[in-house]
């Protein structure tokens, strides 16, 4: 049942996404940008945390988890360091995903050959 929630939210996040894509003329990237704030938005103020606690990977492997992750991570460094925590609390949170991420991209750029349009 854990596998059928994570499906389905994973999915209702992600449908809203590929409609902007599909009926308007927003780029990727402004959609990308939205769903990084919303997540950010809605972990800040609380709503997000439930959601992942309930979806798992279902919430927190779209957009809006990373959002949700850099907003806990601040949030969690400001009660702990003061105004510094604000700065560095988000990308600690979120290292090591960025980390994989990175490595994903090099090894992928390595075996496959980018060709112009």
């Amino acid at each position: 049942m854990q596998f059928l929630w994570a499906f389905l939210i994973g999915g209702a996040l992600c449908v809203p996404a590929q409609i902007l894509i599909d009926k308007t003329k927003m780029t990727p990237a402004r959609i990308l940008v939205i769903y990084v704030v919303l997540g950010t938005v809605l972990g800040a103020i609380g709503i997000y945390k439930p959601l992942v606690d309930f979806a798992g990977c279902g919430a927190s492997v779209p957009l809006t988890g990373f959002g949700n992750v850099l907003a806990s991570g601040v949030i969690k460094a400001v009660d702990s360091e003061g105004l510094l925590g604000a700065f560095k609390g988000g990308l600690t949170a979120s290292s090591v995903g960025i980390s994989v991420t990175l490595v994903a991209a090099l090894i992928s750029a390595l075996v496959f050959r980018s060709k112009a349009k």
